[in-house]
Order: structure tokens, then sequence, then C-alpha cells
């Protein structure tokens, strides 16, 4: 497989992980609003934190899909740093809720 299959398959699997995560995202929002509302405010504030993480794997998928095929490598580094930090933050947010 040439790099550019492989640059565009990982920016592919990437998207479609960071798309479903991002549903769920939405899911667990619908979720948190129907709790108490001391509960409610704590969670808001945690959804926001996730939010704002989803932002940043976007932010790392746009950069990956800018890059170079000579480049995009390393990137991959921290594109993966901050897509693992956004999946373990959604699932220590959903054992809570």
């Amino acid at each position: 497989m040439s790099d550019k299959n492989t640059r565009d398959l990982y920016i592919s699997r990437m998207k479609l992980q960071l798309d479903e995560l991002n549903l769920n995202v939405r899911e667990l929002e619908l979720k948190a609003q129907e709790t108490s509302n001391n509960m409610h405010e704590k969670y808001l504030e945690e959804m926001t934190k996730l939010r704002h993480q989803s932002e940043l794997a976007n932010d790392k998928l746009t950069e990956l899909k800018e890059a170079s095929e000579d480049s995009w490598k390393s990137i991959v580094a921290g594109a993966e740093k901050v897509r693992d930090t956004f999946i373990k933050n959604f699932h220590e947010l959903k054992a809570k809720i």
C-alpha cells in the first residue's frame, strides 16, 4: 500500500472514530439533561470540556488532512494522543451518568 493510500485510510478511520464519538457525546448530553439539577450542572461543565476535546481532535484531523504526504506521519502521534484523551474522558463521564 502506498503512503498516500495509508494516509487516506488512516484519516478515514480517524474521522469515523471521531464522528461516532461525537454522536455518543450528543447522546450522553441528552442523558445528562435527565439528571437532577445539582448533577446536571456538574455534567454540563464536564460536557463543555468534552466538546472542547472534540474540537481539538477535529483540529488535529484537519491538520492531518492538510499535511503533505511526507509530513503527515509526524502529526499522527499528537493526533492519537488528543483522540485517546477524548475517548478516555468520554468513557469516564459516561460511567458517572
